[in-house]
């Protein structure tokens, strides 16, 4: 008894076709985060002429807003956004805030358009890709490893 593969069935053992879209976005936003973290302090101080105190009090504003913003993100998105619309505007104003880094004047509206970004765009992004799996599909337990895997 021979057994073939038919298109249909390797069809259906393949990945999402948004997966390589998601993570690939996901990293940008990483890259993003911890690039700013990483140059940040060393920014305020050298560039923009803060004190080390006041560049880390700074630095640590950010951080926690960054992590904190994701809870009202979440909830705009479950309420009135979508995932999808919550994700664009996360990315776009994430965008707008690197571009205002350009201009030291802008400092603070850049971190707030970062802080603000990463709240809409984090909690949905990886809710979205568990949307793209049926449930109990075990191809989906392979997409976040390689999502989470790749972007880490």
């Amino acid at each position: 008894m021979t057994t073939s593969i038919t298109a249909d069935a390797v069809a259906k053992e393949r990945q999402p076709a948004a997966l390589p879209m998601l993570f690939l976005t996901e990293m940008w936003e990483r890259f993003s985060y911890y690039g700013m973290r990483a140059l940040l302090v060393i920014y305020l101080v050298n560039s923009v002429g803060y004190s080390r105190a006041d560049a880390l009090a700074v630095y640590a504003t950010y951080t926690g807003l960054v992590y904190l913003s994701p809870l009202i993100g979440g909830y705009l998105a479950d309420r009135y956004l979508g995932r999808r619309k919550a994700i664009l505007i996360g990315g776009f104003t994430m965008a707008l805030g690197h571009f205002a880094m350009a201009f030291p004047a802008l400092l603070h509206l850049a971190l707030g358009l970062l802080i603000i970004g990463n709240g809409f765009f984090k909690p949905n992004i990886g809710t979205l890709l568990g949307s793209l799996y049926r449930e109990n599909d075990p191809r989906r337990d392979g997409g976040f490893t390689f999502f989470y895997m790749g972007v880490n």
